[in-house]
């Protein structure tokens, strides 16, 4: 399988429209949170019509799985607890959302929503617990989840850690293959943070975020048991069936496992004319 991992667009429509064109070359692309842009001067349900659009784009080009993170909050349930209520319209346009649980081949992937207090949280732990059950006893267990763990150089922001402690307890807990984050957009660009971790037999993966209009990327390769991150920073890569060791390795060019793919280089690709 063939995973793009994108995160944290916040509203970067240039972005989008990148990953729409990137999409034909994967099995999955996976949006880990933080559509919207709570800073912007645009009001927010306007912001969400228009990434609706995107995401639908995206999702005839391949299978887009889609989790929220915490700025795309836009009411509270009955509890009080805010949540991103529009999610709700993402899975009617049949694209895997909060909540859902994903069979693709040998692989379920769990998508969580971004908890906002007690109950939420008890939410999201009784849907790991749940899906725990279902797990493929010879594929992978993959979580869309917007925080990285705690303790992580993938929460590590330059001057402190932001790592979400409950995802670490659950990672110990239930042990899954990958985690695929953002919310920490420094991670993978400061001294002591990254891209990548592992904890234990759990990869836990990070994009970043970026100006201008290509988002930082991760690429996870299943078969070639690999994964590679393109930034404006330079491009890494790190191999599933070893242990991770650092510093990681750096590339001048697309590693041998990605040179088959579409028109080259995934991070030259121009975005599609707005």
């Amino acid at each position: 399988m063939r995973i793009l991992l994108v995160s944290d667009l916040h509203y970067a429509l240039k972005q989008y429209d990148w990953t729409l064109t990137a999409a034909p070359d994967f099995d999955v692309v996976v949006i880990a949170g933080d559509h919207l842009d709570i800073s912007s001067p645009l009001d927010g349900s306007i912001q969400v019509v228009v990434i609706l659009k995107h995401l639908q784009r995206i999702a005839r080009a391949t299978r887009l799985i889609v989790s929220s993170g915490n700025h795309d909050l836009d009411r509270r349930n009955g509890q009080g607890e805010r949540v991103a209520s529009w999610m709700d319209w993402v899975r009617r346009m049949g694209i895997a959302a909060d909540g859902d649980a994903v069979e693709i081949g040998d692989t379920l992937l769990t998508v969580c929503p971004w908890w906002d207090g007690p109950l939420s949280r008890e939410a999201v732990g009784a849907q790991l617990a749940r899906d725990a059950a279902r797990r493929p006893e010879a594929g992978r267990w993959i979580w869309v989840y917007h925080a990285p763990p705690e303790g992580s150089p993938t929460s590590w922001d330059g001057r402190r850690d932001w790592g979400d402690g409950e995802l670490s307890a659950w990672i110990d807990a239930y042990r899954p293959d990958m985690v695929l984050a953002g919310h920490i957009h420094q991670a993978p660009f400061r001294p002591e943070g990254s891209w990548v971790d592992r904890i234990g037999d759990t990869w836990v993966f990070n994009c970043g975020r970026q100006i201008g209009p290509v988002p930082p990327h991760i690429v996870i390769d299943t078969q070639a048991r690999a994964a590679a991150w393109f930034s404006l920073a330079g491009t890494e890569a790190v191999r599933l069936d070893r242990p991770l060791l650092r510093p990681l390795e750096s590339l001048d060019a697309p590693p041998e496992w990605l040179a088959d793919w579409g028109r080259g280089p995934i991070r030259d690709r121009d975005p599609i004319p707005a």
